[in-house]
């Protein structure tokens, strides 16, 4: 008997459902292998409940960020009170972009979230681009209309921005640096400190710049209560990420009840996801 189109169409959609009824099924976190993933693209770490994933603060931006949240803890609970749909529109944007949703926190300390923020030189809105920077990408900015203070529309073109930055710093600190103070003056500070980590070269660059990467990182422990990839340097990330590896290798290999992994099985890898719906807080 000949198979008719229909049929064909029932059986290799019986097929899907039953290999993605296994994929879902199947049991995560086996393994942690982060170097297979391309970890500027994610931002909480979903690990088995024995493992622990909390980015902890730097030892010397303790008392910095104990300063900073003293003195503006309040206005940060109210910019947290008024903006909650700002913030869950941001996340999904930059989560859809593909970086780290917490990078949202930079719109805070940039402008408090205000669209109407002025700066003296020029910047607009939110997340306070200069007209030629909006411009370059994609922002109308003329006398009749100037998009930078359209939240939706500025802030696709803030996270396409920091794309663009990181793929030249690969290092979210320094990205941070150079929104602030631009690529330029980063570059700059790398050659007269010989050094690509922000705590090596922070001292080279304009003081408000050095004070922006530390007020951003404040700003995010004081709404997460913990780090992310965003608050560490490139060497603090990969060692982070090479803990978790280890510390999760260790906890397949006490695990009790479970039979080793044959060689052609394929591995799980552990989860980093950021939810969409969900504005973690």
């Amino acid at each position: 008997m000949k198979a008719t189109p229909l049929f064909k169409q029932i059986g290799l959609l019986c097929m899907l459902v039953l290999f993605l009824n296994q994929a879902f099924t199947q049991r995560q976190n086996e393994l942690l292998l982060p170097y297979l993933l391309h970890d500027s693209l994610v931002t909480k770490t979903t690990i088995n409940n024995n493992i622990p994933a909390d980015v902890p603060l730097q030892a010397n931006m303790r008392n910095y960020v104990d300063q900073y949240l003293d003195l503006n803890a309040q206005d940060l609970q109210r910019i947290k009170e008024r903006n909650s749909a700002t913030f869950k529109s941001i996340q999904k944007i930059f989560v859809k972009r593909g970086i780290p949703a917490e990078l949202m926190y930079l719109a805070v300390v940039e402008s408090e979230l205000k669209n109407s923020a002025i700066s003296p030189v020029g910047a607009v809105g939110i997340w306070q681009l200069m007209p030629e920077t909006a411009r370059s990408l994609g922002l109308k900015v003329n006398d009749k209309t100037d998009q930078r203070r359209h939240t939706y529309k500025s802030s696709v073109a803030a996270a396409d921005y920091l794309k663009v930055l990181y793929k030249q710093f690969d290092d979210w600190l320094l990205v941070v640096a150079a929104y602030n103070c631009g690529a330029g003056n980063v570059y700059k500070a790398i050659k007269l400190s010989g050094s690509r980590d922000f705590w090596k070269l922070q001292n080279f660059l304009p003081a408000e710049t050095k004070s922006h990467v530390k007020h951003f990182i404040a700003t995010h422990f004081y709404y997460e209560e913990n780090g992310s990839i965003v608050t560490l340097t490139k060497k603090e990330r990969i060692k982070y990420l090479a803990s978790l590896n280890e510390m999760a290798v260790k906890n397949e290999e006490h695990t009790p009840g479970d039979s080793p992994a044959l060689p052609n099985q394929p591995v799980n890898i552990v989860w980093f996801a950021q939810q969409e719906d969900e504005l973690i807080f």
